[in-house]
């Protein structure tokens, strides 16, 4: 996903036919990650080694798994743990360039691990705000944009695609040998990598207190040092990141775009709307519709998706839920594939990428967002949705 959502430093440039790239030098003190909110931290805003916040470390370690018959090279936090992480970067300045979704979450993760990381943000923009009410301390560990490039040996460019457009001329001057940058083409004389945390910064955020890790996919592009793939691995475990898998670039680029628009975001929601107005049209009050659309898939069904797969999910309904969900899948298949591929064309062909940053780089792009959020709160379905989620046992207070 996206929110994530992860690739989406590159694909201004990759998505429309040239190669995005986010660089790593090849000075061991540098690195670059394109990897796109939470809790509030545990520490105070400046954590020491000595007082981080220590998740549970996973007892895994270096893998190779049989993934459906393709075998794949899976790396895990136990190969990182905290010490290593903490003498591996032990010269670094961790410069965090962005605050959003991704940026409150790694950023948190990175300092609860006790790193030197600093936000780089507008000053006293909404970003600013938000930073400061984490803990983040201005002229500490808080700087506008321009002084945390200049602090940091290590840039890690968060910033949406439309802010890509507009801050690199000013990023551009200030990404040299021993320097990494996000985006654009890149020297020849440093690394070229990506960490792609597979879910939005609130998860990396959540998933990084509860001692689990999010999984992670990371590319190399171009290796100099010997060392590429190394740095990858290392800052991904710094980020909230238990499990990694090797992808490219722009298989990367191509997949998160192509899945937050369908199955976990766009498409779902058109699917919720969709069976919810039947119900609602067919005569059923709106608790009912809710109930069988939302609120049994999130709170039973995917659940049990996500713990156990398909297969256990349909043996764990009654045998005529079973027959029906069978039947009507391949109905459903047939009448959606058509529309993934016409999806992912638009993907590949960069009109995705483009429709992304014509609006998110207007003036207005705020007000017009707000405006379609506002559509969205004030629909039947999720009015009534807050309604059934007030009932819910943790909700009664």
């Amino acid at each position: 996903m996206a929110s994530r959502t992860a690739s989406k430093a590159l694909r201004s440039s990759l998505a429309s036919g040239s190669a995005s790239r986010m660089t790593q030098s090849s000075a061991r003190r540098t690195f670059s990650s394109a990897i796109n909110a939470a809790s509030k931290p545990v520490t105070a805003s400046v954590v020491s080694k000595q007082t981080a916040f220590a998740p549970r470390q996973q007892t895994r370690g270096l893998k190779t798994i049989d993934f459906a018959g393709t075998k794949e090279v899976v790396f895990e936090r136990e190969d990182w743990p905290r010490d290593k992480l903490l003498d591996y970067f032990k010269n670094d300045t961790l410069a965090l360039i962005g605050y959003g979704s991704q940026g409150h979450g790694q950023g948190l993760n990175l300092r609860d691990n006790g790193l030197n990381v600093i936000i780089g943000v507008r000053k006293n923009g909404a970003s600013w705000k938000e930073a400061e009410q984490d803990g983040w301390v201005a002229g500490t560990n808080l700087f506008d944009i321009d002084e945390a490039l200049d602090r940091g040996t290590i840039i890690m460019n968060l910033l949406s695609d439309a802010a890509q457009s507009e801050t690199w001329p000013a990023i551009k001057p200030k990404i040299t040998k021993g320097k990494d940058k996000t985006k654009v083409d890149v020297p020849t004389d440093v690394d070229v990598i990506l960490v792609a945390p597979k879910g939005s910064g609130r998860t990396v955020r959540s998933l990084f207190r509860e001692g689990r890790g999010i999984n992670s996919s990371i590319a190399v592009f171009q290796d100099v040092t010997g060392k590429a793939e190394e740095r990858a691995i290392a800052l991904g475990v710094a980020v909230g990141s238990g499990y990694l898998y090797k992808t490219t670039f722009e298989k990367e680029v191509y997949s998160d775009l192509y899945g937050e628009r369908g199955c976990l975001m766009g498409g779902i929601h058109g699917m919720f709307l969709a069976q919810y107005e039947v119900l609602r049209e067919r005569g059923h009050s709106p608790s009912e519709a809710f109930n069988e659309t939302v609120e049994e898939a999130t709170q039973s069904l995917y659940p049990l998706i996500g713990a156990n797969g398909m297969d256990y999910m349909y043996e764990a309904c009654s045998t005529t839920a079973r027959r029906g969900a069978l039947d009507w899948s391949k109905r459903f298949h047939e009448a959606l594939k058509p529309v993934f591929n016409d999806l992912y064309d638009a993907v590949k062909d960069g009109s995705e990428t483009q429709r992304s940053l014509d609006f998110n780089g207007s003036p207005d792009y705020r007000k017009n967002f707000e405006k379609e959020m506002k559509e969205i709160r004030e629909l039947e379905i999720w009015r009534a949705g807050k309604a059934v989620r007030s009932l819910r046992p943790e909700n009664q207070r």
